[in-house]
């Protein structure tokens, strides 16, 4: 047996001690919701709750969500000629997630040509190659701005209800503010990350210093701002953060710079590699921003990303090298040119290129990853002085058993003299006190517990939305997905006429630039409703039949190496627990994203709208399970 494979199975060991190290029977209850006795965690600390009349009207659509899903698809109807639309979010401005996460040091992670929509038709630049938090807030105001979609939009309201009126065939919305109003369509995109959570540890209610959540960051007590400024109100405060993932990561640094002491509570490190993030040159972005350069860059990203042979990487980042790195381990000496070849026939036949398998792609996976999170944790070493300190930030599992993390500021805050790592071995802050937190048996004194433990992630749509959607007949959309999910595209469902859901479930599921399912999703709706308005037609829905196809499609799905029980307890993978027998059927295209956005484009390009029903109003029926096929 080889050195190589020795060190292979030692590290692999390594990955199992430190997941059963970590694995809990409660899994994701042991969060708990910023409500009942929590909800002044949940709080809005950016604007104050205007006092408004209840609206009782009707708008030809309601988008629930004003984060980018509900912008991008509000955008792309605005410019297919629809016009009569209303945002619905339970922030009091849009950006949904952008809005709420203004916490010090956040940055998108996925660059930012890709990662901000509709920088082509608003004319934006961004400024860096990984932007701000305030930076992006900004672009979603932009949007909101450019294509119009304030005039009706409600905020500080959340949707108690959205329900089916089979007689005047329209949507009636209810919600927080006593709004009553009805609208043709629905399209909810109220995100995978909106609903932020707690740990539920022991006497957590019981602390008497300041507390809050990293998305409810209160610049009131800290001092500064979300663009830099220091934190001054913290020079004379000792400061615990607990949660090292990809808000820590970004927050800890500045958190670092102003505090008279901070504690760092980690239960799991994060594989934290280089960002290397720049300034944009404006004559270079003149050079490649023309018509139509975004599309190509996200396509670009997605083919780096998945199984083809790209002839250039115009990302260049972190995750791209995720991909590079595998096809290295799979071409071996192969020259690109051959292999481009081979990729183009497997294209052509709907074969996997290079004749790959997924067990062949799963051991180049491996080898490729081992290596990476070598380098990764041999940074660690290279950065931080303390050798015990370092040790403790070590990574031990693959790096897309958790979210990859990307930072030049993260590993040197731990150099700093006011800066304590508290490590818990796995286990997590064992108890909350009136002055502080217990942990490894020792109580640590604060004045502020910053909470970093992020959002609702595996939540079904129902707990997330705050609402069940109710379609013909009284159908809740819990009971259509009892036995899992089933939708067309991930977009449509059969008997929820003229609903849209904006998401990645049996879509582009786990694509790295999420606003890259976004834009897909917003063309197709806007083309269907952009048909169903011309054409006169009073709803549209997915046939049985297609849906059915759809799920069977997705069920051929051989399963992602993202989110394996094999993994660290994370939210990718129900925190160790893995998912129920319904989460095959959530995955997505068996294609990759790739796969999914061809599949999309070849579908809207036909233009015949293959497995949806339209509707004409003179003859659909209120319980009919048979209406008429218009196209």
């Amino acid at each position: 047996m080889s050195d190589k494979t020795l060190a292979k199975d030692a590290i692999k060991e390594k990955y199992a001690a430190e997941r059963a190290k970590r694995l809990r029977s409660d899994g994701n209850e042991q969060y708990v919701r910023l409500e009942g006795e929590f909800e002044n965690y949940a709080k809005d600390p950016h604007l104050p709750v205007c006092e408004r009349s209840p609206v009782k009207d009707h708008v030809t659509v309601a988008l629930v969500g004003a984060g980018f899903s509900g912008l991008v698809v509000g955008a792309q109807l605005k410019q297919a000629g629809i016009s009569d639309i209303r945002l619905i979010d339970k922030g009091g401005d849009v950006g949904g997630t952008w809005y709420w996460n203004r916490f010090p040091g956040a940055r998108c992670d996925t660059a930012a040509m890709i990662y901000l929509p509709l920088l082509e038709e608003t004319g934006y630049m961004p400024s860096e190659k990984y932007v701000r938090g305030p930076e992006i807030f900004n672009h979603c105001l932009r949007i909101a701005r450019h294509f119009g979609l304030y005039r009706k939009a409600l905020f500080h309201t959340e949707v108690t209800s959205i329900e089916w009126q089979t007689e005047r065939e329209v949507w009636r919305i209810r919600t927080s503010r006593d709004d009553d109003f009805t609208a043709k369509y629905v399209a909810m995109g109220t995100g995978p990350l909106h609903v932020a959570k707690l740990p539920g540890i022991p006497g957590i209610e019981t602390f008497k210093g300041k507390s809050f959540h990293t998305s409810r960051w209160e610049y009131d007590f800290t001092g500064g701002d979300e663009f830099g400024d220091p934190k001054k109100r913290l020079a004379d405060k000792r400061v615990a953060v607990i949660g090292t993932g990809a808000t820590g990561v970004q927050c800890i640094p500045p958190l670092a710079a102003a505090s008279k002491s901070l504690f760092v509570f980690q239960r799991t490190p994060s594989s934290v590699d280089q960002r290397n993030n720049q300034k944009i040159d404006p004559d270079w972005f003149q050079s490649v921003s023309t018509p139509g350069w975004q599309k190509r860059w996200m396509d670009n990203f997605v083919e780096n990303m998945g199984g083809g042979i790209p002839s250039e990487d115009l990302i260049d980042d972190g995750w791209t090298e995720i991909s590079r790195r595998v096809r290295k381990k799979i071409l071996g000496k192969t020259p690109l040119w051959v292999a481009r070849a081979v990729s183009r026939i497997g294209k052509t036949l709907n074969r996997s290129p290079s004749g790959r398998n997924p067990e062949r792609l799963r051991a180049a996976f491996e080898d490729a990853d081992i290596e990476k999170m070598d380098e990764i944790r041999a940074r660690v070493d290279s950065v931080v002085q303390d050798e015990q300190t370092a040790e403790n930030l070590k990574a031990w599992y693959p790096q897309l058993c958790k979210r990859p993390c990307f930072s030049d500021e993260y590993l040197p805050a731990f150099n700093s003299p006011n800066t304590t790592l508290v490590d818990t071995g796995g286990k997590g802050v064992e108890q909350i006190t009136e002055t502080g937190l217990i942990a490894n048996g020792r109580l640590y004194e604060v004045d502020c517990i910053i909470y970093a433990s992020g959002f609702e992630y595996g939540a079904n749509f129902q707990l997330k939305s705050g609402f069940d959607l109710v379609g013909r007949n009284g159908q809740k959309l819990s009971e259509h997905w009892g036995e899992g999910l089933r939708t067309l595209h991930g977009l449509q469902m059969h008997g929820f006429p003229n609903a849209f859901m904006i998401q990645m479930n049996q879509a582009a599921n786990m694509a790295s630039n999420i606003p890259h399912n976004i834009v897909d999703h917003a063309a197709t709706v806007a083309q269907i409703v952009s048909h169903a308005e011309t054409n006169g037609f009073s709803s549209v829905e997915p046939t049985r039949e297609a849906e059915a196809e759809w799920v069977e499609l997705i069920l051929t799905n051989p399963g992602s190496m993202i989110g394996s029980t094999d993994c660290t307890p994370g939210f990718w993978n129900n925190e160790g627990q893995g998912w129920s027998k319904e989460f095959k059927q959530a995955q997505g295209h068996p294609g990759g994203a790739a796969g999914f956005f061809q599949h999309m484009e070849a579908w809207r390009t036909a233009g015949d709208f293959k497995g949806l029903l339209f509707h004409a109003a003179k003859n659909h029926e209120a319980a009919s399970e048979k209406p008429e096929l218009v196209s």
